[in-house]
């Protein structure tokens, strides 16, 4: 008789890897996706057609520095329906513009009602009890009636809701993998037993919850996502929006970079910079670039995939392009799926074991957590065997330990921008550790430092939270900016 698997909640990597559109997770995608969440509750219960006028409360860190992270136009293109993954760019700006002049909204792309975000959407600087990132929706309806909602941005672009916690965890519990995963050293074991690679583990898993043609469907998109914010990044100068007059670097690196490199296309460009001689600094500078450019997209209203946050969207991308041009110029999608794979589930693992909220536990979270999910990704990819794809994350985190959230007025730009890069030489580095080390002589376990990181978010003081009451955010005039 087999065993009865324990029941561990099931943490996809679509979970971990989403497409949406910047600059943050916890405070852009979050709130989109709550807002589309309660149209679908106002549709469900027939009170759509009903709804007169929409009020949205922020509290928490959502609103100190929801400005700056452009939560209020994310609710608003939320409540238009607009999908963060698929709708264009654009016209989003354009859309903004004609709700505020107007002060008219179309809910749900179908029902218009009267909105003015400047009275409606209200920003207040209590924080809830259950969690830093809050946000609460509430519908006029016709006969007076009032509909509420409150919704948690959790960190990834998920988020739950406090009175219905209970009963998602006993759905989540029965969404069980083949091989449950909650720590690093019960992946390590699975690997051991079956002789397998952990990416091999993870895709078995994944294909729990998907079919296989979906999975490298998705993955596909996702990478040309990736590649399409590195490609832009490195094609568009000028300066960032926000008012701290940021101008963009990944340009002007670029330009330094490609030696006259001539191309047409994203995957001409490719192969033009593998072809490329390239020097110690210059691989650093590319890697920054890389880094760089797709963070500055972020920045800018573009889209980009949660990796596991948009503030650390920059790591994943730049570390495999630094595999594909520097270290295995054959490089193809059976190289990205494999990367993908680990990071994600290395992700996964912070989510269940710590945060991945810079509300919850600073930069660490995003930034340390990219920087351990790049390092594992590579070193399978460079042939490390899975306890040296652990033990490279593992580095990675510890070295981001106490890492703060301190972004000067609230924007993703300083030092956000410039913590991708570093994140991402960290993972190389990191990679290269764990490879010339005997991972059986590891001091630190990764579940060791992920219980550490934890409680370091605990710990931290609440203004280093995505607060922009502390660090940088009060140190550094904005004058000087």
């Amino acid at each position: 008789m087999s065993e009865t698997p324990k029941k561990i909640e099931a943490i996809s990597i679509f979970d971990m890897l989403k497409i949406g559109v910047g600059p943050s997770s916890s405070h852009t995608l979050g709130p989109w996706r709550a807002a589309r969440n309660f149209l679908g509750k106002l549709r469900d219960k027939n009170r759509l057609s009903a709804v007169q006028t929409i009020e949205v409360d922020l509290y928490g860190s959502l609103s100190l520095t929801g400005k700056g992270h452009a939560t209020d136009i994310a609710v608003i293109m939320g409540l238009t329906n607009a999908d963060p993954q698929t709708c264009d760019i654009a016209e989003i700006p354009e859309t903004i513009d004609y709700i505020r002049r107007h002060k008219l909204l179309q809910l749900d792309g179908v029902h218009l009602i009267t909105f003015d975000p400047s009275t409606q959407i209200h920003f207040n600087r209590n924080f809830l009890p259950f969690h830093p990132n809050a946000v609460r929706f509430k519908a006029v309806l016709e006969d007076g009636k009032k509909y509420f909602e409150t919704y948690y941005s959790i960190g990834g672009g998920f988020f739950v809701q406090k009175e219905r916690r209970r009963a998602a965890k006993q759905r989540a519990i029965f969404e069980c993998f083949p091989r449950p995963i909650s720590k690093a050293t019960e992946l390590q074991a699975y690997c051991e037993r079956e002789n397998k690679s952990i990416s091999q583990i993870v895709l078995e898993n994944e294909e729990y919850l998907h079919p296989p043609e979906e999975i490298d469907q998705r993955l596909k998109e996702i990478w040309e996502v990736m590649l399409d914010s590195m490609y832009i990044g490195c094609h568009t100068e000028g300066v960032l929006p926000g008012g701290l007059n940021v101008r963009r670097r990944a340009f002007d690196t670029h330009q330094r970079l490609q030696k006259g490199a001539t191309y047409n296309n994203k995957e001409e460009w490719i192969e033009a910079i593998r072809n490329t001689e390239v020097k110690f600094r210059e691989i650093l500078k590319w890697v920054s670039c890389f880094a760089l450019a797709v963070n500055e997209v972020n920045a800018s209203l573009g889209r980009v995939v949660t990796a596991p946050t948009n503030g650390a969207a920059g790591v994943i991308p730049a570390v495999m392009m630094y595999y594909m041009t520097i270290e295995n110029h054959d490089a193809d999608f059976s190289d990205i799926k494999r990367y993908l794979l680990v990071a994600g589930e290395i992700g996964a693992l912070f989510k269940k074991g710590a945060t991945i909220s810079a509300a919850m536990g600073g930069c660490q979270a995003e930034i340390g957590v990219s920087s351990a999910m790049a390092a594992g990704g590579l070193t399978e990819l460079m042939g490390g065997t899975p306890a040296q794809v652990l033990m490279a994350s593992e580095i990675a985190m510890e070295h981001h330990l106490g890492m703060t959230c301190d972004p000067i007025a609230g924007l993703v730009q300083i030092p956000c921008i410039e913590r991708n890069a570093m994140g991402a030489i960290k993972a190389i580095n990191a990679c290269e550790m764990a490879l010339d080390a005997d991972a059986k002589n590891a001091k630190v376990p990764l579940d060791q430092v992920i219980a550490t990181m934890w409680q370091t978010a605990q710990d931290m003081n609440s203004k280093y939270k995505e607060t922009s009451e502390g660090g940088l955010a009060v140190n550094v005039a904005l004058s000087d900016c």
